[in-house]
């Protein structure tokens, strides 16, 4: 099951349905109350979904989940709330932790918390302090300890604040793998543009053969709202895509949102970059109604002042055409899992670590990449070989440029 069956909205071995009707009975196990449309809140008309689940403490948890098609949505929906469900702290899952790593990852390169780094050396002289996980390094093909603090999600540790990066679920463990993977760099690539005062290279999607991105793109104009698309990709060379709305018609400052896609086929991660977007619009509409202070504090700041604080996301000096972007993907995960493998190894990246979180009936894995950036999820991690990672990217964009 190696082969990719369907790649128009997305990519996988089988299509939504068959995964739908795969997932749907897991869907009361993990205790989903409710799964709705919430595009309606909105008037672009592109399909997101809302998944109510209440965990094993009475929490309620709400799980987005977006698509250019109904189907995907709901099975984005469903899918991220299994993630979710899987990636909690379990009784078995304790029975896992190890005390006294034989291999341990090298804790300087999953960027610690500010706090944390400044006790590096103490926590490195007392690593049995540490909760300890086995991990798979699938690039050396050796067992390796990561923190739980890294693996599970929510977890209190101490190393730094827990999160959702890298979980991903798939129709096979090599599917979850490869989305999961794609989401670390993703990440990766945002922090890093974020930092960086680049103004990145908008991307032309007119010669775009997939005809999900021009109805995509379409139904965006007819909602009177600007979509502006940026190539965030990293040295990695995986293209990673920004999609950045403004709200010209509300001037809702909440509503300028970002989108941002990974993936070894561009024309994906243009897809997964505009669907993330609107799911971005539909949750801060859904927000709204429920008076979060983040919204209540975005509101405060007045639209234009809010545009021109983000203005670099919405200029460029340059542009590219979708399809003069490298396309690495072969319809074979496999392969294709080679190709992500030696993009890392070819830019510095010497890890890539898997852990199995598999829960239910549905793969989901955990991947870490060592040395990836986390600063758009957590602003108090940030590496010290970050700026010369921005002047690398600089000058690889200075050269594409000449040519």
């Amino acid at each position: 099951m190696d082969s990719i069956d369907y790649a128009l909205e997305t990519y996988r071995i089988c299509s939504p349905k068959k995964t739908w009707k795969k997932i749907e009975p897991i869907l009361d196990k993990i205790n989903i109350v409710n799964m709705e449309r919430i595009d309606n809140l909105d008037r672009i008309g592109i399909p997101v979904y809302s998944a109510t689940r209440l965990t094993k403490n009475g929490d309620i948890k709400i799980h987005p989940g977006k698509g250019a098609t109904d189907i995907q949505a709901k099975v984005s929906s469903a899918m991220e709330s299994i993630e979710r469900y899987s990636a909690e702290l379990s009784k078995e899952d304790k029975e896992k932790i190890i005390k006294k790593p034989d291999n341990p990852v090298d804790l300087k390169e999953l960027i610690l918390s500010i706090e944390a780094f400044k006790n590096l050396n103490k926590i490195n002289n007392n690593l049995n302090s540490i909760d300890w996980i086995k991990g798979t390094d699938i690039i050396n093909n050796e067992i390796v300890e990561v923190p739980a603090d890294a693996i599970f999600h929510p977890y209190s540790g101490t190393l730094f604040r827990s999160n959702t990066n890298g979980i991903a679920s798939g129709n096979s463990t090599e599917e979850a793998i490869f989305h999961a993977s794609f989401e670390v760099i993703e990440r990766d690539s945002w922090s890093v543009s974020e930092i960086s005062k680049n103004t990145y290279r908008k991307i032309n999607v007119e010669g775009a053969k997939n005809p999900i991105i021009h109805e995509l793109i379409e139904k965006f104009e007819n909602a009177n709202i600007n979509v502006v698309l940026k190539d965030l990709t990293s040295e990695v060379g995986i293209p990673t895509v920004a999609a950045i709305s403004d709200e010209d018609v509300l001037k809702d400052p909440a509503l300028l949102c970002i989108g941002v896609g990974c993936h070894i086929h561009p024309e994906i991660a243009v897809i997964r970059a505009l669907t993330e977007v609107v799911q971005s619009r539909a949750t801060q509409i859904q927000n709204k109604r429920k008076d979060t202070i983040r919204g209540d504090i975005v509101r405060k700041i007045d639209y234009g002042r809010m545009k021109r604080i983000h203005k670099k996301w919405f200029e460029y000096r340059d542009e590219v055409d979708i399809e003069d972007m490298e396309n690495n993907a072969k319809f074979n995960l496999k392969k294709d899992l080679n190709t992500i493998k030696e993009k890392l190894i070819d830019a510095g990246f010497d890890r890539l670590i898997v852990v199995n979180l598999k829960k239910t009936d549905v793969d989901v894995v955990r991947v870490i990449i060592p040395k990836m950036e986390v600063y758009c999820m957590d602003r108090d991690r940030i590496s010290p070989w970050i700026r010369d990672r921005i002047k690398k990217i600089k000058n690889n964009e200075n050269k594409e440029i000449k040519r």
